[in-house]
């Protein structure tokens, strides 16, 4: 299992347009793709590949979270996710 952690910096948070980016963006990997919010009152792991289940953690501005992966490609997996993250989605 590969794990890394980021942090949201659109103003509007995890919305429908980056959340469907990152959706697609995971469902480029064979491997198991969880994602939790850090700051969320359920720390749950919910699955990556589903945009119904991504936005149902109400990811917001400042929140951390953590995207795990497990299988043949989850360093590449994690780290794809990771840079999606940190280039504000090409919002910012």
């Amino acid at each position: 299992m590969y794990v890394g952690q980021a942090v949201i910096i659109n103003k509007t948070g995890l919305h429908a347009r980056p959340a469907y980016d990152f959706v697609n963006l995971a469902k480029e990997y064979n491997s198991e793709i969880k994602v939790r919010n850090l700051n969320g009152d359920d720390s749950q792991a919910v699955n990556a590949k589903s945009i119904v289940f991504l936005l149902s953690l109400g990811i917001c501005e400042g929140d951390k979270i953590e995207i795990m992966a497990k299988g043949n490609d989850e360093e590449e997996a994690v780290t794809a996710l990771i840079n999606l993250v940190v280039s504000g989605f090409n919002e910012v």
